[in-house]
């Protein structure tokens, strides 16, 4: 084992030393944000690691947030399938991410917040939890985690692990403290070769490809076929701009009013905007209103079961997706979507999850969050690229009045979903070798 060096140990001192002056923010920082989302005020003494002691020997998971849980639930339940009976410990840092994965939950399963990434904090979670294996999803590095966890006999694992080249660069500043942390993970299980390369160079000892866990997750065929059903109701065309971020929702809508020529050819189609972040529903729905054009909210129609929308919905200009964990009936409303987070410097949003529900797409320039994804959505046919939201926007209604077009891109899209599955049997294995031991 490579002995940490002075200058990597002094650099995860100093860390430790500000995250400990910065507690009284970080409360703050929680209290604030639980004022729109109350559940980051439950459960406050697991963020230092306090909590009833659990029986040892748990797969700990942790997913930090929605997309991540999202793509850990297809790791789960093969892990599950490999070694029923499995006790999971499910591990957060947002609110949206616990309450995604409260669903992934069995009998004898455990769910907390990933404490404070101080020593303390860490090594009481760690004393009260003892599991088996640590998987982090993704892009985690937690320094103190993963130092504990090493000096504790707890091997960890990035799952579904990627890494841009723009944060390997990035993190060539902060070398003293995350070449150990890198050193630390028993193994990495990339999506890409090209995360595998980074991966390496930026210490991580062990490596594999495995593919893309987001490749797994099926969409939901109940909300599906509701989605397609509320369609078929609407009889009118649906234009969705999903899992938008910041800066998005107010360009649309500026481009949505320009477009009006051409929304009239394509059959004055609707409009439907799905946020990323639901702490700015209320923020988008302002903006469609100062917009000047009618908006209908998903939380006003009720049930979720409802089998059709109400009428006044079907005549407003605008719908806006306020709900949770309903991403498969906002594909199955849409004919054609734009992917939020690519057309600011985002990196972009999951376009699998796009794909498996059959939505051609039409992309910004900026998918480096999934740089593979997207390449072989575009040339499987199931995507377009294009340079501006205003571009999108216009070549996304033209493609809705193409009917034989449109249905080819959709067909692409299901087959490009279908032939990259398989990640979670090639990332259950290693795992569950490891907790064995």
């Amino acid at each position: 084992m490579v002995v940490d060096s002075f200058k990597e140990r002094l650099a995860r001192g100093l860390f430790s030393t500000v995250l400990r002056l910065a507690t009284p923010a970080y409360l703050l920082r929680l209290f604030l944000r639980g004022r729109q989302e109350p559940l980051y005020k439950a459960h406050p003494a697991e963020r230092f690691g306090f909590g009833e002691a659990i029986a040892p020997g748990s797969v700990w998971v942790h997913a930090v947030s929605l997309g991540e849980t999202r793509a850990a639930a297809a790791l789960i339940d093969r892990l599950r399938q490999e070694r029923p009976g499995l006790r999971l410990l499910l591990t957060h840092t947002t609110a949206t991410g616990r309450e995604a994965g409260r669903a992934l939950l069995r009998d004898g399963d455990e769910q907390r917040w990933l404490p404070f990434d101080t020593p303390g904090a860490v090594r009481r979670f760690l004393k009260r939890t003892r599991p088996a294996v640590g998987v982090l999803m993704e892009t985690e590095i937690w320094p103190n985690v993963q130092h504990e966890a090493l000096k504790a006999g707890v091997p960890m694992v990035l799952a579904n692990a990627r890494l841009s080249a723009r944060s390997l660069r990035r993190g060539e500043k902060f070398k003293a403290l995350l070449a150990p942390a890198a050193r630390s993970l028993r193994l990495a299980l990339a999506q890409t070769t090209e995360d595998a390369q980074r991966l390496r160079q930026a210490g991580v000892p062990e490596v594999r490809v495995c593919g893309n866990l987001k490749f797994d997750l099926q969409p939901d065929e109940a909300l599906l076929a509701r989605g397609r059903a509320w369609r078929a109701a609407l009889n009118r065309p649906v234009v969705m701009l999903a899992v938008s971020r910041e800066g998005e929702e107010a360009a649309m809508l500026t481009a949505w009013k320009a477009a009006e020529q051409a929304r009239a050819r394509a059959g004055s189609p609707l409009l439907l905007i799905v946020p990323r972040h639901p702490q700015r529903f209320d923020e988008i729905a302002a903006l469609v209103v100062d917009a000047g054009l009618t908006l209908a909210r998903r939380s006003a129609f009720g049930s979720s079961g409802i089998a059709t929308p109400p009428l006044s919905a079907g005549l407003s200009q605008v719908w806006l997706g306020d709900s949770m964990r309903e991403m498969a009936l906002y594909y199955g409303l849409a004919d054609v979507a734009l992917l939020g987070g690519s057309f600011e410097k985002l990196g972009g949003q999951n376009l699998i999850e796009t794909a498996a529900c059959g939505v051609p797409l039409f992309m910004g320039p900026h998918t480096f969050n999934f740089a593979e994804a997207a390449e072989l959505s575009l040339q499987a046919g199931a995507s377009r690229r294009v340079e501006t939201l205003e571009q999108g926007l216009d070549q996304a209604l033209a493609l809705i009045t193409q009917r034989q077009e449109r249905d080819a891109m959709a067909t692409a899209a299901t087959a490009f979903a279908a032939a990259h599955r398989g990640a979670a049997a090639r990332m259950a294995a290693p795992i569950l070798e490891l907790a064995k031991n």
